[in-house]
C-alpha cells in the first residue's frame, strides 16, 4: 500500500494543486475499506465518500453537486465545503471542509464517471464481479435495507451500462488473503509494466 501511495503522490496534479484519485467499483466491492487504507498510507489524505454526495432522490445524478462543492474550489487551491447526506434523516447536513491536500481520494460507485475523468490524476477499479459485490453488500446491510438494495441494483446496472468506469481504469485492485494486488487497468494495458512487492505482502504491477 505504501508503494502505491508513493506512486500516486508522484503523479502530476489534476485539479489545481491536487492529485484527485478515484476508487470506483460495484457496491459492496470493498471500495470504502480500501480507500480508507490508501488515505492512511498517503499520510491521512482527505477522503470523500460519494455516499455523502448522493441521496435517495439522486442515487447517481449528483455530478453537478460534486463539481460545484468540491471540484471547483479545489481547482482554485481553495478548501472545498460539501454538505453530507444523512441517509437515515433523508436530509443534507451542515457543510464539512475538504482541504486542497497534495492527494485527495474520492470513493464510491461512479467515481470514475465520464464527467469526472478529466479531473482525475488516477482511477482505480475494485476488481470484484457485480453479483459477488452485491451479495456482500446485502449481507453487510442486512434485511433492513432489502428494499433499498432492490432499487439500487437496477440503478447501478443502468448507470454502468450508460457510463462504464472500468474500461478507463488506470489500475485494477484485487483483494487477496494477504492484502491487495494492484495491476494495470484497461487504460494502461498497452504500457510496459514492472512488478512491485508491497510492504504488507501484496503486490503491485506498474
Amino acid at each position: 500500500m505504501h508503494d502505491l501511495a508513493a506512486r500516486l503522490r508522484g503523479l502530476p496534479p489534476s485539479v489545481g494543486p491536487v492529485r484527485l484519485i478515484a476508487v470506483d467499483g460495484h457496491a459492496g466491492s470493498g471500495k470504502s475499506t480500501f480507500a480508507g487504507r490508501l488515505a492512511a498510507a498517503l499520510g491521512g489524505a482527505p477522503l470523500l465518500h460519494l455516499d455523502d454526495i448522493a441521496s435517495h432522490e439522486q442515487l447517481f445524478d449528483w455530478t453537478g453537486r460534486l463539481l460545484a462543492q468540491v471540484i471547483e474550489p479545489l481547482s482554485h487551491g481553495e478548501s472545498a465545503r460539501y454538505t453530507p447526506y444523512d441517509w437515515r434523516a433523508r436530509a443534507f447536513g451542515p457543510p464539512l471542509p475538504l482541504p486542497p491536500a497534495p492527494v485527495v481520494v474520492i470513493e464510491g460507485v461512479g467515481a470514475g464517471r465520464r464527467a469526472l475523468r478529466p479531473h482525475l490524476a488516477g482511477l482505480l477499479w475494485m476488481e470484484l464481479p457485480r453479483e459477488e459485490s452485491w451479495a456482500r453488500g446485502r449481507l453487510r446491510d442486512g434485511e433492513e435495507q432489502r428494499e433499498f438494495w432492490a432499487g439500487w441494483v437496477e440503478a447501478e446496472h443502468a448507470h454502468f451500462a450508460a457510463d462504464p468506469s472500468r474500461p478507463h481504469a488506470d489500475l485494477l485492485v484485487r483483494q487477496t488473503p494477504e492484502g491487495y494486488a494492484v495491476v494495470p487497468g484497461p487504460a494502461r494495458a498497452a504500457e510496459p509494466d514492472r512488478t512491485v512487492t508491497q510492504g504488507d505482502g501484496s503486490s503491485a504491477v506498474w
